[in-house]
């Protein structure tokens, strides 16, 4: 039976797809230059993973074993299909501006590894949760990295919502200094990689610390249960 902390937990922090596994760096790299940007593909992101974990699991049992891999990817792409048609009725601008790295969503191997590594092992609900939480965990490292290169690199945040969210987000833009100078290398590809390597380095410090406490608390625990030996008669 499924245990829905442990997904959580995997999803968001340990098994971070983004930060752990490094799976989908090509997106993740590619169009995180701002905020709108990442938002607008790891929404994508989170429905081809849930769709494609939910259609695997239901079918698992009737597909023959020689055929699993291409059926997985027919599944991928059909989602992906979905979510590109979407997009183009809703978000046309910001379709044109993602251009390559919707479909490649398709290739990506976060998506089919959670495929052919969980959903067709597991339950249709666990498999689901299993796609959000993972979908979830990849979206949040792509929105940071999108916040930390737009802001680094424009000295703004949340520029250009409106191509997401519509009219009623133009005033959301948010300015720190209207005399910033751009900073050209965070927004290109090589300040993707540098930031990339960052956050990455930042979480493996988080884990390290988190370590040292749990090992010096077990230690303690250690020193205060062990037995004391006693010497001499006792009436």
């Amino acid at each position: 039976m499924a245990n829905y902390a442990d997904i959580t937990r995997n999803g968001l922090w340990d098994n971070n797809p983004a930060l752990v596994q490094l799976l989908g760096l090509c997106p993740l790299l590619g169009v995180s230059n701002s905020v709108v940007n990442s938002i607008g593909l790891g929404l994508a992101t989170i429905f081809v993973l849930v769709a494609s974990n939910t259609f695997v699991s239901i079918i698992k049992n009737v597909t023959p074993a020689a055929i699993r891999l291409p059926t997985f990817v027919m599944i991928i792409a059909a989602a992906v299909t979905c979510i590109e048609l979407l997009m183009q009725a809703y978000t046309y601008e910001l379709y044109e501006i993602l251009g390559i790295f919707l479909p490649l969503i398709t290739t990506n191997c976060l998506i089919l590894g959670r495929a052919d590594g969980f959903a067709c092992k597991n339950t249709v609900s666990a498999s689901i949760y299993d796609g959000l939480m993972m979908g979830i965990g990849f979206a949040l490292a792509l929105y940071l990295l999108g916040a930390m290169r737009e802001l680094i690199g424009t000295g703004a945040l949340f520029a250009n919502m409106d191509l997401l969210f519509g009219p009623a987000a133009v005033d959301w833009k948010i300015t720190f200094s209207a005399d910033y100078p751009q900073f050209l290398l965070a927004i290109l590809p090589p300040g993707a990689f540098i930031l990339t390597g960052l956050i990455i380095a930042g979480k493996n410090f988080i884990d390290y610390q988190i370590k040292q406490r749990q090992d010096a608390r077990s230690e303690g625990v250690e020193k205060v249960s062990r037995r004391v030996r006693v010497t001499g008669k006792i009436d």
